[in-house]
Parts: structure tokens; sequence; C-alpha cells
């Protein structure tokens, strides 16, 4: 188990030396959460005046939403890096070492839940740059970004399981783009449950989008429910546990075809 965790590290490791020299890339994928977060929250500000919302500034419900989307959106896409590590005979070099076949796929989904874990903290300064207050203190926002990890470990696990089954870039493309907007839409991302028509609100209960959103919520709220915090969490753990192991199995089945 050490042996595998600390391979794990060392391939995670050369992940992030990627992301060190293009840091440009953090810089674009933060882009789209402050569209939401000063356009879209401007615009639609006056939203909370119906109801709902746990608060009287849109900004305040709408941080949690944005650190959720952008761990779904950016790790949705983890499966292009392995893809481009199939294609450029890499992931088969590895094949003749003997470092755990685990890390080979673990140390993608590690890497990005670091990157997602520093965008968290970066859209939660915005937010409280623009104006937002989080009543529930750093203990909350801890909460969030944890849920936001556990997230986008799912969608990345199942991104690197997906490369391995398609083996197309275009594939990749058109499975994301169709996911994308139904889960951000058919969760509570922009608007609160009791606003929401019965269908969707239905729907958003087994999103687990929804789940992170809901435990970050709760937990950065003057008064948390820990109960909707510790349930969340805690099947998004399980799912999390379940796509890595999916993604490995699947990993193997890759190597036997080589």
């Amino acid at each position: 188990m050490s042996t595998a965790v600390s391979q794990t590290w060392y391939m995670t490791q050369r992940q992030l030396m990627v992301f060190l020299r293009q840091p440009a890339y953090l810089l674009i994928t933060l882009i789209q959460p402050v569209v939401w977060l000063f356009l879209f929250g401007n615009l639609f500000k006056k939203v909370v005046e119906l109801g709902g919302f746990g608060t009287t500034s849109y900004l305040d419900y709408l941080v949690p939403g944005v650190v959720v989307m952008s761990a779904l959106s950016s790790n949705m896409w983890a499966g292009m890096t392995t893809l481009d590590e199939i294609q450029r005979g890499t992931l088969n070099r590895f094949l003749t070492t003997p470092v755990s076949r685990a890390a080979l796929m673990n140390g993608n989904v590690v890497n990005n839940g670091l990157v997602t874990a520093l965008q968290s903290v970066i859209i939660v300064l915005l937010g409280l740059l623009g104006g937002a207050d989080y009543p529930g203190g750093t203990g909350g926002v801890a909460v969030l970004i944890v849920a936001a990890v556990l997230l986008g470990t799912v969608f990345g696990a199942l991104s690197n399981a997906l490369g391995m089954l398609v083996r197309e870039r275009e594939s990749i493309i058109g499975i994301n783009t169709f996911l994308l907007l139904p889960l951000t839409f058919l969760s509570s991302a922009f608007m609160a449950p009791s606003q929401m028509p019965d269908w969707m609100r239905h729907i958003a209960d087994f999103n687990p989008l929804n789940w992170a959103m809901v435990a970050g919520r709760s937990a950065m709220s003057a008064d948390p429910d820990w109960g909707d915090v510790l349930s969340r969490s805690g099947a998004l753990l399980a799912l999390a546990v379940a796509a890595v192991w999916l993604s490995i199995r699947t990993f193997r089945s890759y190597q036997r075809s080589v």
C-alpha cells in the first residue's frame, strides 16, 4: 500500500509539472467562473426576492454553485489527458516498468483534485471580494472545497475510464457536451429548490452535482444542517471510490489489449 501511495504521488508530481509549466491554464479555467459570478450574478441578483434561497444576496447563493460547476467542467476532460498519453505511446512505455497500475490512473485524478482545490479557493476569494458573505466561516468553506474535490474525483475517474474505452477525442467531447448542461441545470446551481418544478427538484435529488452544492451551502450557512452535509458528502465519497475502482478496472482491461 505504501508503495502504491508513493508511486501515485510520483505520477501526480509528473502531472503537476505540466501544470506549473503552463500557469496560464489556471487563468483560462477561471474565465467562466468569473462570468458566472459577476455577470450572471448581477443579472439575476433580484431573484432572491422570490424566497427560498436562505440569503438576501444572490452572490452568497451562487458562489458554492460556481465552485462545484467549475470542479465538474474541469474534471470531465481528464480523459483527454489519458487519451493523449495513449496516442503518444507514453502509457504503453510505463507498462514496461514496475510502477503500480493504480498509480498510473490515480496520478491524473489526484493532480486534478489538487488543481480543483486551488481553483475553488480562488473562486471563494473572488466571491468574497465581490461582497459575498460566508457565515459558516473557514470550516464551511473547507467542506465546500472537499465536496468539490470529491465530485471532481468522480467525474475525473469516470472520464479516465471513458478515455480507455472509446480512445477517440470526438467521443469524449460529444459525451461531455451532452452531459454538462443537463447536470448543471438539473441541480440547484442557479435556483432555489423551492422555486424549481417538482420534476426537476426530484431529479436534482439524485444528481451528484447537487449533492456537492447542498453539502457546501449547508456548511457555509449560519445554521448548518450537518445531517445534510454528512449524508451528501458520504454519498459523494462512496461514488468517488466506486469511480476510481472502475477506472482502475478499465485500465487493466486496456493493459490486456496491448
